[in-house]
């Protein structure tokens, strides 16, 4: 990946924002909270969960023009493949105290599933069809007009 510079050359890297949330246990077990604003890095609007994701199959295929998000692996574990229009990157969520930032303008792909996974996805924003852009050509389009960037 190439890495910023100074000049004219923008930074291409794709910018991954994780959490590591903070544990609260003894021996009856762990508890993690999590907060708006403090270390959700947004309001709350919506909350899904996706779960029973059969082998080998693959979710997401879509970018947001201004939702943001937090993924969090809350049992078994999956990878997020992360795209900014100019450079791709993978993250492995096998952890439920760790969490990952999307911003808006990131192409994503949730993939490697294990069996047990539990994929929760925390929201700014309701659902919205027109927030969405389903097509990888279409978000490469976006990409340029906006010059937006992760």
């Amino acid at each position: 990946m190439e890495q910023g510079r100074s000049g004219n050359r923008k930074d291409t890297r794709v910018e991954i924002t994780t959490f590591d949330f903070e544990e609260h246990g003894d021996e009856r077990g762990i508890l993690i909270s999590l907060e708006e604003n403090k270390n959700i890095p947004f309001t709350l609007r919506r909350c899904y969960f996706m779960y029973n994701t059969q082998p080998g199959v693959s979710r997401g295929f879509h970018a947001h023009k201004t939702l943001r998000q937090v993924l969090i692996c809350v049992r078994g574990q999956c990878r997020i493949i992360l795209d900014n229009g100019r450079e791709k990157a993978e993250v492995l969520l096998d952890r439920p105290n760790k969490g990952l930032y999307l911003s808006s303008n990131i192409w994503r792909v949730m993939t490697d599933f294990s069996e047990d996974a539990v994929l929760m996805v925390l929201a700014d924003q309701l659902y919205d069809e027109a927030d969405y852009i389903r097509n990888y050509d279409d978000f490469l389009a976006w990409v340029r007009e906006t010059g937006e960037e992760a």
